[in-house]
């Protein structure tokens, strides 16, 4: 075998010019195909870790019942929030646990009437990792110590003609159902660029929420933040164990648009990503090809001397891979190194940050990130398809008669 790898080889570079443009093209659609898969996977933490930002957290404890009526905002009271903002702060994947109160309810003045979700929230908790709290445009974000005081969106700010310092009725529902209004000042208006999210969120602080809908010293939803999308399920299942009398639920289950918007987008990176490797492996079958009808008298000698026809089909098929090999390595450290050049400054988005929504959601500047796991795989994933579109030219090289060959011109 190692005598067949070894003119393999050099029968390789015989012809380098043919191999280095095999291998270059192997190298530039590993790179377009790594760099355009971490840059999406970018975009992915940007898009949905700032829609976890804006809904509370990754992951969300509730009580017993909650679940089946979570479109409705149930008041049900946590037995013991404090016990599961321990518990959670005890994993290291956890970057904060919040204590809220989540209710429906509507926000009026004399503009009108507006339905809105209403959370009552630990300021101090929050304001580092809310996104909230980072697009405060107008006034300041809530304080602990603030008492009657709401974070509104832009998008009801607009609507209700209202701004900083002016004074709205809050109408939220109570632990009983029944409906409680109380007259809150705005201290500060939000702005997004997502308008319909703008409209329907507001903020107050949580002994404020507990005051105002009889639940002294309880809270309803303890929100959880990680350090990035897709830590969830492992950490749920260590989070159950541990806290058997609640239930507990990632953004997955409570927002599921979210996830149906996440997996329309993982396949069209992978319809993507099966174009380029297409593309090379068609680069590699038509260089093959050239280099079997370009060796064909080469090939009678091979047979007139012995070589049986598996054996020549075995030599192509190790040049192809060999060439595979060498732009594989040379993609993925070329790959990584460009990701890893760019992670560390990301790519300015602002521009597209007010063509939609989703976009806004996104932020100003992405970051691309891939693991080691993921590298290797593409570079696999390449070898394999190298090889594959070396079969048929090897195979065609394997039925060549020796009298024929040696007379071919």
């Amino acid at each position: 075998m190692k005598k067949y790898i070894k003119m393999a080889w050099r029968n390789m570079w015989r012809n380098w010019r043919r191999t280095m443009i095999a291998t270059i093209a192997i190298v530039l659609g590993l790179i377009l195909l790594i760099f355009m898969n971490t840059l999406i996977k970018g975009s992915d933490q940007a898009l949905f870790g700032n829609a976890v930002r804006l809904y509370g957290g990754n992951i969300m404890v509730h009580a017993p019942g909650f679940r089946i009526k979570a479109n409705r905002l149930p008041m049900l009271p946590l037995e013991n929030a404090d016990e599961i903002v321990q518990v959670a702060l005890a994993q290291p994947q956890v970057v904060a646990a919040s204590k809220r109160i989540n209710t429906g309810g509507m926000v009026s003045d004399r503009e009108g009437t507006y339905p809105v979700t209403i959370s009552g929230i630990q300021p101090t908790v929050e304001a580092p990792i809310s996104l909230v709290a980072e697009n405060v445009t107008q006034g300041r974000f809530l304080r602990d110590d603030d008492e009657g005081a709401i974070i509104v969106g832009k998008g009801l700010a607009d609507l209700l003609d209202i701004s900083v310092d002016d004074r709205v009725t809050l109408i939220g529902r109570r632990q009983n159902e029944a409906m409680r209004q109380h007259s809150m000042t705005i201290i500060g208006i939000y702005d997004l660029g997502l308008p319909e999210a703008e409209k329907g969120m507001v903020f107050i602080n949580l002994p404020d929420a507990q005051s105002l809908y009889n639940l002294r010293d309880q809270e309803t939803e303890v929100a959880i933040s990680l350090q990035s999308v897709g830590q969830e399920k492992a950490l749920m299942a260590k989070l159950q164990a541990d806290l058997p009398d609640y239930e507990i639920d990632s953004w997955e289950t409570l927002r599921p648009e979210l996830r149906q918007t996440m997996d329309i987008k993982a396949i069209f990176t992978s319809i993507f990503g099966f174009i380029v490797l297409l593309i090379a492996s068609i680069g590699i079958l038509n260089l093959m090809l050239m280099a079997v009808f370009e060796r064909t008298r080469e090939m009678g000698v091979m047979a007139a001397l012995g070589m049986k026809g598996r054996q020549l089909m075995g030599l192509f098929l190790l040049e192809g891979i060999l060439i595979g090999f060498v732009g594989a390595v040379i993609g993925c450290i070329l790959g990584w190194a460009l990701v890893l050049a760019v992670g560390q400054v990301g790519i300015d988005f602002s521009f597209a940050s007010q063509t939609g929504e989703l976009t806004a959601l996104m932020g100003s500047r992405i970051y691309p990130s891939i693991s080691a796991i993921n590298i290797i795989g593409y570079g696999i994933a390449v070898l394999v398809i190298a090889g594959l579109a070396s079969l048929y030219p090897a195979l065609q090289a394997s039925r060549k008669e020796p009298a024929e060959a040696l007379h071919h011109v």
